[in-house]
């Protein structure tokens, strides 16, 4: 049965990097149903499909950032982008810590643990407050706007990083054997950023954008997030039993919070627009102005020519403008033949 402020449960039922650290004994929890282990030199490789998602998910992530940072223009795009960089860096310990490259009996092993559930704390508070920006608390893109960001962040960080490791080590008053200071703080606050980012889109969409067709990518990844962490906490041990021990929970989980960070950078795109006449970079739009031709007119098909050969000889003209002082350079007769003869072949 669950119990407010106990992992025994969870772990009994999910794989989770935190598990081993956790409990009365030593061994700590470990969950009644597990994925298969592969064997790579001699060395076992845990969570094997989740490592592939977890790999898929490191090159989307940098996909994503590319394509945020390209946005020059766009409001709150290098905010954003400090998002990706969290669950980049975040997705790099979670394929340390599940996969067994850092063995469980390492004395490092908490110390990654801890920085992992710090990483995802810190996401989470950076994506509410990117929440924030559409209101205008501060103006995008500014120090301002970037160091309280920063700060925040490695201030939750920190504040993760440290209930953590006192509770793996027993230190004051937190205890692994009940570890309701990092079940608050995983299970309670990290949720409650997310709640309130979705609820702060819902209200920028509803009261600033005239279509409210982004509210569709914010649902879906609010239902992907939700469905991960049932499919991990409730349904982890059913899913592995019915599949053989292939997969369990913890590769639809992550699947699943691929597919909400998509789904959130999905978001922010639609509601972005740069403006292409301040933006840098890429490809410029080319913008061409044609007259209309009458499809009857015998000199259609030099029409083009013509327009280049006039553009020409304007230059020149100019040119020989300016060498006469701005008095004029041909009579205005001799500049219609000049123009002619060139605009038209001969037949």
């Amino acid at each position: 049965m669950y119990k407010f402020g106990y992992y025994d449960q969870i772990c009994n039922t999910v794989q989770m990097a935190a598990c081993p650290l956790l409990g009365k004994d030593q061994i700590g929890y470990e969950p009644t149903c597990y994925a298969r282990n592969i064997e790579v030199r001699s060395a076992l490789i845990f969570q094997a499909a989740s490592l592939i998602i977890d790999i898929i998910a490191l090159f989307m992530t940098v996909i994503m950032i590319f394509h945020v940072r390209s946005k020059y223009t766009a409001v709150g795009r290098k905010e954003m982008v400090l998002f990706f960089y969290l669950y980049f860096l975040m997705t790099v310990l979670d394929f340390i810590t599940i996969s067994g490259i850092i063995p469980i009996s390492s004395v490092v092993y908490p110390y990654f643990v801890a920085a992992y559930l710090g990483l995802t704390s810190a996401m989470c508070w950076c994506l509410m407050l990117n929440g924030f920006i559409g209101f205008q608390w501060a103006e995008d893109g500014t120090a301002v706007s970037l160091w309280s960001f920063r700060l925040t962040s490695l201030v939750i960080f920190g504040v993760m990083y440290f209930v953590a490791i006192a509770t793996f080590k027993d230190i004051a008053s937190f205890s692994k054997a009940h570890p309701i200071g990092l079940f608050i703080v995983y299970f309670i606050f990290n949720p409650l950023c997310l709640f309130i980012y979705v609820i702060l889109q819902i209200i920028l969409v509803v009261n600033t954008l005239d279509e409210y067709w982004p509210l569709g990518n914010i649902c879906f990844a609010l239902v992907f997030f939700i469905i991960g962490q049932v499919i991990q906490i409730f349904l982890s041990n059913k899913i592995c039993d019915a599949i053989k021990h292939y997969v369990d929970g913890v590769f639809f989980g992550t699947i699943c919070t691929l597919l909400s960070v998509m789904m959130i950078y999905k978001y922010w795109d639609s509601i972005t627009k740069e403006d292409l006449e301040f933006s840098v970079g890429g490809k410029g739009n080319v913008w061409e102005v044609k007259e209309l031709l009458n499809e009857d007119d015998e000199f259609a098909p030099y029409a083009g020519q013509a327009a280049n050969t006039i553009g020409n000889a304007g230059v020149s003209f100019a040119h020989t403008n300016s060498q006469y002082g701005g008095q004029g350079g041909y009579p205005q007769q001799q500049q219609q033949q000049h123009y002619q003869q060139q605009a038209y072949p001969p037949y």
